[in-house]
């Protein structure tokens, strides 16, 4: 504090002899503190309107975000649909020929081609079938609707019957198989 005391002691003498040799340093003088605290004012106003139009850009890009979130929940399964709508075709024609033909055979190969359809449409997109008969009960992937008494040790633990089929899509469980444990 006694520096900066110094300084300022040492830098008015000059002034004042500025002063006395030139009458229009005086008024500057006084001006420099008002320039700086008009400064200062210009600073602060500037960052307060940086502030404002960063928090309208944060909230357009929030609401933004949130309507293309919207839409993607609501387009999401459309290329699946898209792709079901030809086994929907396929199921159409199939009960076509149900009604019309009388030949078995030529019935259950129709309607074996519109199954083998569905799953190959749901392969395409990611669907796998769980395979859990004979493998070890686990809760991750199973939901046990009953556990049934089993003569063989080996199969203690493990799932006995498959009531229905559990799926995975892209490596993630979409539905647990619901199974039938042995004990």
């Amino acid at each position: 504090m006694e520096e900066k005391d110094i300084d300022l002691t040492e830098q008015a003498a000059p002034a004042q002899n500025e002063a006395e040799n030139t009458p229009e340093t005086a008024p500057e003088e006084t001006a420099a503190p008002l320039s700086e605290l008009d400064q200062l004012k210009a600073d602060l106003a500037e960052q307060k309107d940086k502030y404002l139009r960063l928090m309208a850009e944060f909230e357009n890009f929030r609401r933004r975000t949130a309507k293309e979130r919207l839409e993607l929940i609501q387009t999401a399964g459309k290329d699946v649909i898209v792709a079901m709508l030809e086994v929907m075709d396929d199921c159409d024609r199939a009960e076509k020929q149900l009604n019309s033909a009388d030949d078995l055979a030529v019935q259950k190969e129709g309607i074996q081609l519109v199954f083998n359809k569905v799953r190959s449409t749901l392969q395409a997109k990611g669907v796998t079938a769980m395979e859990s008969v004979d493998k070890d009960f686990n809760v991750e992937l199973h939901e046990a609707i009953t556990e049934i008494p089993v003569t063989d040790e080996s199969k203690k633990g493990k799932v006995v019957d498959e009531i229905t089929k559990g799926y995975l899509l892209n490596d993630k469980i979409i539905r647990f198989a619901k199974v039938v444990v042995g004990k």
